[in-house]
């Protein structure tokens, strides 16, 4: 296929596929285009349920299996709809994270139904992939299809900007309560001021330093934030408790229970901490050739992952994962989101060298 025509193509279905809205809970109807746009164009493939599409091979046979993955949510729409394709770059809500990459997807089951293929390939796309983990759609499927979970290799095509990367840090999230004595502001000496314990409490995380880790060969940065903070009740109270967010982002390789450890050493000489979410890091895989095959077929340098990705679902259910896919990282989550055409050309060459060798 030229490579106009294949720019064409992906650039129409890209721009289709982002004027389906499909917020995180809303995109039952975008799990139904793609399973009638599939199914339309002559590729097994079938609802499995909970906003998640199956198709291609969903179980190992007798030749290596390699998963493509996607989800198809996005964050909240911030005046980017509908899309647009101006000078080569597809515009709006989820182009980078992903539904370039979904639209990679489509268009690679379509040109390989029915096409012999060098290894098996199954697609996988799933919902609420931008919510906290335990509301995810991904971990429910992948136990109750244990086919996939024989792959050799799933491949999710999170934003890398068509590199390689590598395992994904731990995710773990805290409320961070600061117990003081409410009191007069004009007599603060009968008072315990909770906001002034977390000054003390902040300054002494924020002291803590960004730490880098190597892991495989690659470098991931270990690092911890107050995201937000509350407190106080008037102007004239001296305040009996604050509370802060706290988000650590720990390496692979960093058990969760140690990382929570972590964290608490931490926080709790100045305050009580709760774990609200956790989101284990993911492993980085070690000898697979088919991650070699991955970078031979024209992927991008190989550098880890300085962020939570579905890699680390795949890791817990004992699937070999990496994230490859065309969206530029710098552009997830903007309100001028975008991905360029040729970026989505090459992840789709670059797959079916892979698959077709």
């Amino acid at each position: 296929m030229p490579a106009s025509t294949l720019a064409d193509r992906l650039a129409r279905r890209a721009l289709e596929l982002v004027d389906i809205r499909s917020e995180s809970r809303g995109e039952a109807e975008l799990a139904a285009h793609v399973l009638g746009v599939l199914r339309d164009a002559g590729v097994p493939a079938r609802d499995a349920g909970d906003t998640c599409v199956l198709a291609g091979t969903t179980a190992r046979g007798d030749r290596p299996l390699v998963l493509l993955a996607g989800h198809l949510d996005t964050v909240p729409a911030q005046g980017n709809l509908p899309g647009r394709v101006e000078d080569g770059v597809v515009h709006g809500l989820g182009a980078a994270d992903m539904k370039g990459a979904v639209a990679v997807m489509v268009e690679l089951a379509i040109a390989l139904a029915g096409r012999p293929t060098a290894l098996d390939v199954g697609f996988v796309w799933f919902g609420r992939e931008e919510l906290p983990v335990s509301e995810g759609a991904l971990t429910p499927l992948l136990a109750r299809e244990p086919g996939l979970r024989t792959a050799d290799l799933a491949i999710v095509m999170e934003p890398t900007a068509n590199a390689i990367q590598l395992g994904c840090l731990g995710n773990l999230n805290a409320t961070w309560t600061f117990h003081g004595r409410a009191g007069h502001s004009a007599r603060p000496w009968l008072a315990d001021n909770a906001i002034h314990r977390a000054a003390e409490g902040i300054g002494a995380l924020a002291r803590v330093p960004w730490t880098v880790h190597e892991v495989g060969g690659l470098e991931y940065r270990e690092v911890v934030s107050v995201t937000t903070i509350s407190g106080g009740i008037a102007q004239n109270v001296v305040p009996g408790e604050a509370v802060a967010h706290v988000n650590y982002r720990y390496p692979p390789g960093l058990a969760p229970d140690a990382a929570e450890a972590r964290l608490r050493g931490w926080c709790e000489p100045y305050g009580t901490v709760e774990i609200v979410g956790h989101a284990p890091s993911g492993p980085v895989p070690e000898g697979n050739p088919l991650v070699d095959a991955l970078a031979a077929a024209g992927a991008g340098p190989v550098e880890a992952k300085q962020a939570w990705t579905p890699v680390a679902e795949f890791g817990l259910a004992g699937v070999d994962a990496v994230n490859f896919g065309p969206g530029d990282p710098a552009f997830a989550h903007r309100a001028d989101e975008q991905v360029e055409v040729g970026a989505l050309v090459t992840a789709h060459e670059v797959l079916e060298r892979l698959l077709c060798r």
